[in-house]
């Protein structure tokens, strides 16, 4: 009986607007086509679900007494309260998924990576960057989804967010959707590092954070 390949855990941050979502969805696509296995980590909530959420799939949904029963048994890799609703990723899950073979993607934020790396977890880390911060408000103001004060809060969010891009063991630039989808595929299935560390990346990350 051939023993499972156990599945590896990538950590994929960024700030608002800079693809991230967008960028996440194409490799699940590209990885379901291709037959391989890759898979978005669900979190468990306390926020009650909305008509089209489904259990198991797009969160685990969990009461607050039950959230901190779990956190005060340290079940959590990593967790937040957001907006008065507590997140977290579950280790049991994580565990399951990377034995049953799946290469695992956690959608998280730079406190929760950073709560992570502070953990004893084998992970693969990286963080999506724009190529500027007029890029980034444009593609905020686009989606029509926040107010201008909103999109300003995100904006001087995201500087906090992107000096702790250093931190990640690679960074993929999102000036073209389809170049970033690949370069973000060949890290998760072909395990492909190259060109990530090129110095228009850092020199475009350092002009970033000089705004």
């Amino acid at each position: 009986m051939n023993k499972v390949k156990k599945g590896k855990l990538f950590i994929i941050s960024a700030p608002s607007g800079a693809g991230k979502s967008s960028l996440i969805n194409e490799i699940l696509k590209r990885g379901k086509g291709s037959g391989s296995l890759i898979e978005l980590s669900v979190s468990a909530t306390t926020r009650l679900p909305r008509p089209n959420d489904e259990e198991g799939k797009d969160y685990f949904f969990i009461s607050d007494d039950k959230f901190k029963d779990l956190s005060s048994e340290a079940a959590f890799l990593e967790s937040a309260t957001v907006h008065g609703n507590s997140y977290g990723t579950l280790k049991n899950y994580v565990d399951s998924k990377l034995d049953a073979g799946v290469n695992l993607i956690l959608d998280i934020d730079v406190q929760g990576f950073e709560q992570i790396s502070k953990k004893n977890i084998q992970n693969t880390s990286i963080f999506i960057i724009p190529p500027s911060i007029d890029e980034l408000k444009s593609r905020l103001v686009n989606r029509n989804e926040d107010s201008h004060d909103v999109i300003e809060a995100r904006l001087k969010n995201a500087i906090t967010e992107l000096a702790g891009a250093n931190n990640y063991d690679f960074k993929v630039l999102n000036d073209n959707f389809d170049e970033a989808a690949d370069e973000l595929y060949n890290l998760i299935v072909n395990r492909q590092t190259q060109n990530h560390e090129a110095k228009h990346i850092l020199q475009i990350l350092e002009d970033l954070l000089s705004n």
